[in-house]
């Protein structure tokens, strides 16, 4: 009888170790899912691309990261069977964009209207968090530099240094959801040579756009660029209204583009944009990128 009187005992005192030891391990459990919640967690994939359609968006190619960009536009759509509405004739744009850190990158591109060579430096100033001390946005600056290279012989005076325009850009953008991803963009060009002295050096304008997505690897997207009126006025200028399909394809992004914009880089689509959807100036084209990563 003894001997069965300290086996109980001894199972009970095993027993309230156990429940003790059970106890302490959900409380540290606890204690790390609370810590978890008040840790900061970046926001990733705002946007798959590093181009909306035209405007850039806050997205730039990871450390030691290459992309080959590529942006075409084909003709009008209103130019008609015998123009194979707007396939006969083609715009296009290569770009090569490299990140130094996460944070930082720079490329260079060449588009085919104008001749336009054009160098670019994005940094990311802040990246939207969630969790203790969470940041409700991500901030870009995109600063731009283009200079054309198009002759020309009956304007001599075009051939120098002042066909050069510098592009300033603060990329705003939030992920609402899996699925929501909006984002505005304010504008700054200035043109070292304008038309006519009406037409102001210094351009201001505001793009905004956004990316909804309808399937694992497929959205919708669409920006607009508000043109502040009285700027140019030499010329007939429209406000650029662009509509996208993205298809994600592994290591590729895939756009398809309808545009009122023949040109696909900022001093273009911001202020030189002389379609109208309402008259079928419309360019049906694409964006296609590849991302090559150099890190071991």
């Amino acid at each position: 009888m003894q001997k069965i009187a300290c086996y109980i005992i001894l199972c009970l005192l095993l027993g309230n170790v156990t429940a003790f030891a059970q106890d302490t391990s959900l409380l540290k459990m606890l204690d790390e899912s609370q810590n978890s919640s008040d840790q900061s967690h970046v926001v990733t994939g705002t946007f798959k691309a590093t181009q909306l359609i035209n405007v850039p968006t806050v997205e730039s190619p990871g450390k030691q990261s290459l992309q080959f960009l590529i942006m075409h536009r084909f003709g009008k759509l209103n130019e008609g069977a015998y123009e194979l509405f707007g396939l006969d004739n083609a715009s296009i744009r290569f770009g090569l964009d490299y990140g130094f850190t996460d944070r930082l990158s720079a490329g260079v591109g060449r588009s085919s209207v104008d001749k336009a060579f054009d160098g670019n430096i994005k940094y990311k100033i802040l990246q939207q968090s969630t969790g203790k001390g969470a940041m409700p946005i991500s901030l870009s600056l995109y600063e731009l530099v283009t200079h054309y290279t198009q002759r020309y012989t009956d304007k001599p005076y075009l051939n120098s240094r002042f066909r050069t325009s510098y592009t300033s850009q603060l990329l705003i953008a939030r992920k609402f959801s899996r699925n929501l991803s909006l984002q505005l963009a304010p504008s700054w060009t200035h043109y070292n040579l304008v038309a006519t002295p009406e037409d102001n050096n210094d351009l201001f304008a505001i793009t905004a756009g956004g990316r909804m997505k309808f399937t694992k690897r497929m959205s919708v997207t669409a920006e607009y660029s508000y043109l502040l009126p009285d700027q140019v006025v030499s010329t007939k200028v429209y406000n650029s209204l662009s509509l996208g399909v993205d298809i994600e394809t592994g290591g590729h992004v895939f756009q398809l583009v309808f545009t009122n914009s023949n040109g696909m880089i900022g001093p273009y689509y911001l202020s030189k944009t002389n379609g109208s959807w309402g008259k079928g100036d419309i360019f049906f084209g694409f964006n296609i990128s590849r991302s090559f990563n150099f890190r071991k």
